[in-house]
């Protein structure tokens, strides 16, 4: 297994060295498949995925050490190989690379407080999953901002000075991007989001809802420095 290139510590540098193995091991599900498919032969031993922060990947045995390094990718990924559709295999593999993604992120965030590792997580949920790219439900170059914070729904944005602003729902079309609200749910009506409709998220859960549902205009918003849901404040009162 490739050395490590460094030992990422702040939530950049550690947002950088996961996008850079997502990225490997999509060139090995993607572009890079059919020397993927033959490196993993059933009638090898336990075969790992590994995706490198220099932009390579790698079909390897786990590492011998105990404890190792860094977390280990799910092992024997080649065994399944011939029982499944190969379609099938390659969502399998994808699901486990995302979880080992996730681990390696968070192995490196241990020393990260609490608002730290929940912007490392924000910056990496901004990016579609590796099983979303193998099974094309998202584009596999959708990039998000470095920079990106924890609340980063159009429809409303905090500023520095807490107060909450709405921004135009618009400006996705205008830039040629996907919206990204494509996937979310009114957590009162269950309806899906709507870029002419105002919505509005709860602080507390991080639950979107149609304004008109929780009785919330986009001029009550603008005064209200942290919302909290009609769910999140019944919960408050029962305890």
């Amino acid at each position: 297994m490739a050395s490590m290139l460094s030992n990422p510590r702040t939530v950049e540098e550690i947002f950088k060295d996961f996008s850079f193995r997502r990225t490997s091991i999509l060139r090995a599900l993607t572009h890079d498949v059919e020397e993927f498919y033959s490196l993993c032969d059933p009638e090898k031993d336990n075969l790992c995925l590994y995706g490198h922060p220099n932009d390579t990947w790698e079909v390897a045995l786990p590492a011998e050490e105990v404890p190792p390094e860094l977390p280990e990718p799910a092992l024997g990924i080649n065994f399944a190989r011939d029982g499944m559709n190969r379609r099938d295999w390659l969502s399998l593999v994808a699901v486990h690379t995302d979880s080992w993604l996730l681990s390696v992120a968070f192995y490196f965030g241990a020393r990260l407080n609490r608002n730290e590792r929940k912007r490392l997580f924000s910056m990496v949920n901004e990016l579609p999953t590796v099983f979303e790219v193998v099974t094309e439900r998202k584009p596999m170059n959708d990039k998000p901002n470095i920079d990106s914070g924890s609340k980063s729904r159009n429809s409303m944005k905090r500023s520095n000075d807490g107060q909450q602003k709405l921004t135009s729902k618009q400006q996705d079309e205008s830039d040629g991007e996907e919206d990204e609200h494509s996937e979310t749910f009114c957590g009162t009506c269950g309806g899906i989001y709507n870029a002419d409709e105002f919505w509005i998220g709860c602080d507390i859960c991080e639950r979107w809802y149609h304004g008109k549902c929780v009785k919330i205009t986009p001029a009550k918003a603008e005064n209200i420095k942290q919302y909290k849901c009609p769910t999140c404040c019944a919960k408050k009162g029962r305890l």
